[in-house]
């Protein structure tokens, strides 16, 4: 795990009983999800300068779409974020996984 992986984990990792359950490092298929919310079908990933190029956005915005085809949401962070607002992010991470859930998207 990247640092910006590592250091959002420890906010996402054991989450009480009303928090969405949140794995790490989690395979699906062909890709590897840094994280996943089984209940909400959402991936989360955290991009670092290596999805900066062009051509690596277009592979991305391809798999995002399959993956939602597929019913699976992707949250994508920047690490930048991670870094400048920790908090932020991981309440961000577990909204979005709670509204997924609340919308009966499971």
């Amino acid at each position: 795990m990247t640092q910006p992986e590592i250091m959002l984990w420890s906010r996402l990792k054991g989450r009480g009983t009303d928090k969405p359950i949140f794995r790490r490092q989690f395979a699906f298929e062909t890709v590897i999800f840094d994280f996943y919310c089984p209940a909400a079908r959402l991936a989360i990933e955290i991009d670092g300068a290596t999805h900066w190029d062009e051509e690596k956005r277009e592979k991305d915005a391809a798999r995002d779409a399959w993956l939602a085809r597929q019913e699976i949401a992707v949250l994508r962070i920047a690490a930048g974020a991670v870094y400048r607002d920790l908090t932020g992010v991981a309440d961000a991470a577990i909204l979005r996984a709670e509204e997924l859930i609340g919308r009966g998207k499971v």
